[in-house]
């Protein structure tokens, strides 16, 4: 028999009319160059309303893509909402992408209108005239230089005169199946795919974040999304933040370590999340300032170092709580929380489990699979294969791309390319990147866990492993290493930190001392670049 309840579609409009009604007075905080802005959740739902009308006088299809080109500022969330809440689709636009690339994604999908921070205008501005179906261009003050409005063929307009000239509008119900919103994986090889974000999904995702064992959003939170608006949204933070009616603090463009630092203490963050790179900056801001509203610094993207994690657990008393997810994944899939019964555990004990990707989020399923077969493979904390995932906020397909079935098995997983192990109580440990992986001699050396033993060292702030062709062994591995400001480090130096802590022919056949490791535009570690750069290196 079937149930009897009622079909009430799920949709964005539930969350915004929840956080307008319940929560008015509560707050969205902007940080910029002049100082903090500060906006009513009812203010801010009377200018998204306007916003949907500002869409309708612009005359954007009743699907129409609308692009964001922007940081993570209270305008951009008012963009996150009134055009899925209008029927209409938003498409973040990352920043840090390749002119060509986003050339590919504005004219992939179709943008009819780009909405953009007069900070970021002069990174797009040249493309103009490459964007096929772009019809208008709206301009957002963040207190930087306006471009020059006549040197493009779309229409040019102000935001706030289009908001000012606008009346608010009443949200259309629309299908919880209807697509909300889309974004663009970050494109490592070949053309970024498009994923397309159902109002059923995102809401699911939504509890999901809310749920206490993975981010636990509630509305007594006070939350600082570093992590940017323009990818992975925001990992669902924006959109919990308004369903619980939680304040959100948006640091605008200045992530420098100083300022997010400032804005923990002074805003009383209680949540913040943002990558590996960010927290490695902020870490020695922190010592000094008071720290004791945090509850949560969720940190994904990559793997989460030990001594980063147990860092942050001196420097504040809370370890990181790594996350992880994907583009395709909406994006919070796992999150390493400690199960009770592994209470028992001593802190160095909790402190390797803290640097597994941990367990899997309710409403999502996952298995480690052999790639070719899709054979589940065992949890013995051993066996390593694909981690595949499924779930009502998991892609099943990319956008008008040729290249889906690559990524999704005929039983309906996603093939993420990430290699892991699951150990008996489920922890799931990412070994590398399918592509990362590093075959030396038949065998596959972790570039992954050779980096965070590396990292472990206390003269070493960052260090990325590739693999280098070798006469004898096919492929070796070499270790590219960034020393801490002022120390002296030798490449015997990090042998000998790596004896007894690895089995000895995992050990570099080669270190590499550089002054960053490059970054991919969503702040991973550039491998790919690291192996252009060494593409004569070769060893014995």
């Amino acid at each position: 028999m079937d149930g009897l309840m009622m079909d009430t579609p799920l949709s964005l409009i539930h969350l915004f009319d929840r956080a307008t009604r319940l929560f008015p007075d509560k707050e969205v905080v902007t940080a910029t160059p002049t100082g903090l802005q500060r906006v009513s959740y009812g203010e801010w739902g009377e200018r998204t309303r306007r916003l949907g009308g500002v869409l309708d006088d612009l005359g954007i299809s009743e699907d129409g893509r609308v692009a964001t080109f922007a940081w993570n500022t209270a305008r951009h969330l008012e963009l996150y909402f009134a055009p899925p809440c209008t029927g209409r689709v938003a498409h973040t636009l990352n920043l840090r992408l390749f002119p060509e690339q986003l050339t590919y994604i504005v004219n992939h999908a179709e943008d009819e209108v780009i909405f953009l921070d007069h900070s970021v205008a002069g990174l797009i501005w040249p493309l103009m005239e490459t964007f096929e179906s772009v019809r208008h261009v709206v301009l957002m003050d963040d207190g930087a230089p306006a471009p020059d409005p006549d040197a493009i063929a779309p229409e040019v307009h102000d935001y706030e005169d289009l908001l000012a000239a606008a009346s608010p509008v009443n949200w259309t119900p629309v299908s919880e199946n209807r697509a909300g919103s889309m974004m663009y994986t970050s494109g490592t090889t070949g053309n970024p795919k498009g994923v397309v974000y159902s109002h059923r999904s995102m809401v699911l995702h939504t509890f999901g974040a809310m749920m206490a064992d993975t981010l636990g959003v509630c509305e007594r939170d006070v939350i600082l999304p570093v992590v940017p608006m323009f990818h992975a949204n925001a990992w669902g933070l924006a959109h919990a933040g308004v369903a619980t009616g939680a304040t959100l603090v948006m640091p605008g463009a200045d992530l420098s370590p100083g300022a997010l630092a400032g804005l923990i203490e002074d805003e009383s963050v209680t949540v913040a999340a943002g990558v590996p790179t960010i927290w490695m900056g902020v870490l020695p801001e922190l010592p000094d300032r008071d720290t004791s509203a945090l509850r949560s610094v969720v940190c994904g993207g990559s793997a989460v170092s030990r001594s980063l994690s147990e860092g942050f657990r001196e420097a504040t008393g809370l370890p990181i709580l790594q996350a992880w997810g994907m583009t395709e994944t909406s994006p919070l899939a796992a999150t390493c929380g400690i199960k009770s019964a592994l209470d028992h555990l001593d802190d160095d004990d909790k402190a390797d489990l803290r640097t597994a990707v941990g367990l899997i989020a309710p409403g999502v399923d996952f298995r480690i699979a052999e790639p070719e077969t899709g054979e589940e493979l065992p949890w013995d904390g051993q066996t390593s294969g694909e981690l595949q995932v499924r779930g009502p906020w998991v892609a099943g397909s990319y956008y008008d791309d040729e290249r889906s079935p690559e990524s999704f098995t005929d039983d309906g997983w996603l093939k993420t390319g990430d290699v892991a192990t699951a150990d008996a109580e489920g922890y799931i440990r990412l070994v590398d990147r399918t592509k990362d992986l590093i075959k030396s001699g038949g065998e596959w050396i972790s570039s992954v866990e050779l980096e965070n033993e590396i990292m472990a060292h206390p003269d070493v702030t960052e260090a990325a492993v590739i693999g280098v062709p070798s006469a004898k062994w096919g492929e070796r591995a070499m270790a590219c290493v960034v020393t801490a400001e002022g120390a002296e480090l030798s490449a015997d130096d990090v042998l000998a930190w790596l004896d007894g802590r690895i089995v000895k022919w995992w050990t570099p056949d080669r270190v590499e001392f550089i002054d960053e490791v490059p970054k991919t535009s969503v702040g991973k570690f550039s491998k790919k670049t690291l192996r252009e750069r060494f593409a004569d290196v070769t060893v014995d």
